[in-house]
């Protein structure tokens, strides 16, 4: 018997099969892959944007302005669509490659999905050196898309046009293990690329993918029982595990029947909105006092879904040495971490088992009680922060007081790296599950309007309509550093709305280099070299964002901020809101964070900080 074949190149042949993968997302069968972002280059414009051409009514392609902000949308997306449904990215080969490392080293350490497809030299050789190929004398076969080995999940070169038969399904499985989710990089040289192969027509045969839910060991489940059995003062930590898993309901309902108290990372923040009676707030660094306190004096911690990072932590000085921790992660390296009792699954099924396994067992009402009014007592710091006053330019508090205030419970909060993750880790009140967004897993600047275009695509329903809007929160450092996707979302109609909170300069990180006794020093832009003194210190963000298309207006208090949030709800388009912002103040409470600073130095300032870091470090717990 024949095999039945289909003679495609290469490049189509990939982009067949993946127009041919599905997903389901609340019980409706969808696309795996929602589209493209492409920016066309050498390396991929003559075949790939062929083939994506042909498919482009199935497999949308959206104009990129920049490679790394158009990957960073499909991360904002990823995330969106709670690691269901995937989008790609495509880059010519050199610097459009390597624009994207930044993005997958994002998804990486989120543990997202992210399909990146990257132009590469000639495998023949016969033209090298090429435009933008960058020459490795001792190891020929060494590109620049090497760099993607250390932050991709699956990484692969495409050196014969059979191996995609193979690679392909490879990678897809990769995105989608909860285990090892992460981004997939494939690299697809440009000879390659036009080569035509005769492929299996079953190859192209549609499939869906279901994303596994394993369960967890009945003797990890027995074991956890027993230790939970002992706890006098529990405390769990939820993380974005959990919304991945869809078990923040779950979770929920198991810490109020329980009575243990739940808090939750940055990366879980909104599996629970702010006012659930067992919630206490984030947790670590950036987290509640209410938090910190229940995790000082917890016996048992109960981390779910979370890879316990040091801002969750306090670089392992918030909790007590004698804490044992019971871990729940799909990925055994997680639960394993910090000799924790692990147990490996999906995070649903396990809370699902080690329920059914507890009996009646509860805590004592008390851990539950004085839970409640910690968080009571922190409500009441926030209140007042939030409150205006006659300071000349508002906090941070009080701006993201105003926006949340009109904020939709359709709408998500969308921020990255600077001060702006711990002001709306405090002080951002949750109204619906899974409508918050901090990337600080990796603290990638620039994230911010970016990922804000990709839940804005997220937010699209099947009738075309946009349900809600992304929020972008966002501070004038990380703003000059990628703002171009404000006319992506112009150009391709999906509306976010845009606070761009002006303090002048790096405010977060100068509070951190004045912190340990550093002068301040070329993070504000007072303190930066500057020739000319008659520059202006502030950029007019206004007339940028207009001049990309978008609605735009100065807010000069926060009354006129409430009106102009009226008004941005209102508009057709995305619309940008400045506001002048205070860089000294800040929000109080969180835990203390693990920093170098220097041996000796002559300063007393500094000397002062060496010593309280010394403090702080011999609180650490040790462990792996």
């Amino acid at each position: 018997m024949t095999l039945a074949t289909v003679r495609l190149t290469m490049a189509q042949a990939l982009v067949r099969y993946l127009c041919n993968q599905y997903t389901e997302i609340d019980g409706a069968r969808v696309p795996l892959f929602a589209g493209v972002f492409g920016i066309f280059g050498h390396g991929n414009v003559t075949c790939l944007s062929e083939a994506l051409e042909q498919v482009q009514d199935r497999l949308p392609t959206w104009r990129g302005q920049n490679e790394q902000s158009m990957a960073l949308a499909a991360v904002g997306f990823a995330k969106a669509r709670l690691r269901r449904q995937v989008m790609i990215a495509t880059s010519s080969v050199g610097p459009g490659a390597t624009n994207m490392i930044t993005a997958a080293g994002t998804a990486h350490a989120n543990r997202l999905p992210l399909l990146l497809l990257a132009g590469d030299t000639f495998v023949n050789r016969l033209p090298d050196p090429v435009l933008q190929q960058v020459e490795h004398f001792g190891v020929p076969s060494t590109t620049v898309n090497d760099g993607f080995r250390a932050v991709s999940r699956y990484w692969d070169r495409i050196v014969h046009p059979a191996q995609i038969l193979s690679s392909l399904p490879n990678a897809i499985r990769t995105m989608l293990d909860p285990a090892d989710c992460g981004p997939a990089f494939i690299g697809l040289p440009q000879d390659i690329q036009e080569i035509a192969y005769d492929y299996p027509e079953s190859f192209f045969a549609e499939k869906t993918w279901v994303i596994p839910r394993p369960r967890p060991a009945r003797s990890e489940v027995a074991a956890a029982v027993e230790l939970l059995k002992t706890a006098k003062r529990p405390l769990i930590i939820s993380g974005g595990g959990v919304r991945y898993s869809g078990a923040g309901e779950a979770l929920a309902d198991f810490a109020v029947r329980r009575g243990i108290p739940m808090t939750e990372t940055i990366a879980g923040k909104g599996a629970v909105v702010h006012d659930h009676p067992a919630y206490t707030g984030a947790m670590g660094i950036e987290g509640t006092d209410a938090s910190k306190v229940l995790a000082e004096t917890a016996d048992v911690v109960i981390a779910v879904g979370t890879r316990m990072q040091d801002f969750t932590t306090g670089s392992w000085t918030t909790f007590a040495p004698d804490t044992k921790f019971l871990n729940i992660n799909a990925a055994r390296f997680d639960a394993s971490k910090h000799f924790a009792l692990p147990v490996v699954g999906d995070a649903l099924e396990c809370i699902t088992d080690i329920d059914a396994a507890l009996g009646d067992w509860a805590c004592d009402p008390a851990q539950m009680a004085r839970a409640q009014q910690l968080y009571a007592d922190w409500n009441r710091v926030l209140d007042a922060g939030q409150a205006p006053t006659n300071a000349a330019v508002p906090s941070y508090a009080q701006v993201i007081a105003v926006v949340n205030a009109k904020a939709t419970i359709h709408d998500t909060m969308v921020t990255a790296a600077g001060g702006l993750p711990g002001e709306t880790a405090k002080n951002w009140r949750v109204k619906a599950p899974n409508t918050y967004d901090l990337e600080f897993g990796f603290s990638c600047m620039g994230y911010e309007i970016a990922g804000g275009w990709g839940h804005a695509m997220a937010k699209v329903q099947p009738d075309g309509t946009q349900k809600g809007v992304p929020i972008v929160l966002v501070g004038d450092g990380s703003y000059m550093m990628m703002n171009s996707d404000i006319y992506s979302t112009v150009l391709t109609g999906h509306k976010m709305i845009v606070v761009v909170c002006d303090n002048g300069g790096f405010g977060v990180i100068n509070r951190l280099q004045t912190g340990m006794g550093v002068p301040g020093f070329n993070n504000l832009l007072k303190d930066a070299r500057i020739q000319n003194k008659s520059s202006p210190l502030h950029v007019d963000f206004v007339a940028h964002a207009r001049a990309m298309g978008a609605e735009a207006r100065f807010c000069e208090s926060l009354a006129d901020l409430d009106t102009a949030m009226d008004w941005a709800q209102t508009t057709d388009r995305t619309t940008v809101l400045v506001i002048n912002s205070d860089a000294f103040t800040w929000t109080d409470g969180g835990a203390d964070w693990y920093v170098g600073v220097p041996e000796i130095n002559e300063r007393e300032s500094i000397r002062d900080a060496r010593a309280r870091q010394e403090a702080l470090r011999a609180r650490q717990r040790r462990g792996v």
